[in-house]
């Protein structure tokens, strides 16, 4: 398994369709929001086929961690918390950058937290699914 900052917005549009569009049925006006030109983004491969995908964006003196997403044939593999490992070694190496931010849909709330992510605030709909902000100091 590889994971690396990549240009290849095609193969990371391509794997959040297949996981956020048809998977989990969030519209396509919803996934795609514009702001991939200003993010930072991590595709991971197996073999050299692409598996998974996060993006990094940075807000001030935080990053938001969002979009990620691993095909349904590598789940269970601990690649969904390399991604997370790799987007925060991505954001410890950002000057100025304190905090990682995320939204987690709250079936996920505990794989976020063995990752010492803390969550707050209250349940939020987004694109259909219930999410909770979570967040990691530095």
């Amino acid at each position: 398994m590889k994971i690396e900052r990549t240009t290849d917005l095609a193969a990371c549009h391509a794997l959040r369709r297949a996981v956020f569009i048809e998977e989990q049925g969030v519209s396509e006006a919803e996934e795609m929001d514009g702001k991939d030109d200003q993010a930072i983004h991590l595709l991971a491969s197996q073999d050299g086929q692409p598996v998974g995908s996060a993006r990094i964006l940075l807000m001030g003196d935080t990053g938001k961690i969002g979009r990620v997403c691993v095909l349904a044939q590598a789940r269970g593999t601990g690649l969904g918390a390399a991604l997370i490992r790799a987007a925060l070694d991505v954001l410890r190496d950002q000057p100025g950058i304190t905090r990682a931010r995320l939204g987690a849909q709250t079936h996920a709330i505990g794989f976020y937290e063995k990752l010492g992510f803390v969550a707050h605030g209250p349940v939020y709909d987004d694109a259909g699914i219930p999410h909770r902000d979570m967040t990691r100091e530095f």
